[in-house]
């Protein structure tokens, strides 16, 4: 299944709480599962004003609906093409 990076325009999200950074991981969670298996999310990264996300999907359509059902932005989804890392380079 194809994997997307999401970048969502969050302002002040690398101030949020704890407690904050958990609601919002329970709202996507309860979301993915009112969706089933057909969307998979792997992990975030927290910035000062944006949420990056790694979502593996059959589509960006199940992306976006899994965004907008969970009131999330999702200002640009990229398809990813390959994954590199260190490892690659040997």
């Amino acid at each position: 299944m194809p994997k997307f990076v999401i970048e969502r325009e969050f302002p002040g999200a690398g101030k949020l709480s704890g407690m904050e950074l958990k609601g919002v991981a329970q709202k996507s969670c309860d979301v993915l599962r009112e969706m089933g298996p057909k969307v998979t999310w792997q992990q975030s990264y927290v910035t000062d004003d944006k949420i990056y996300c790694v979502y593996i999907a059959d589509s960006e359509k199940e992306v976006r609906e899994h965004a907008e059902k969970g009131g999330f932005p999702a200002n640009k989804i990229s398809k990813v093409s390959a994954v590199i890392d260190g490892a690659t380079a040997e």
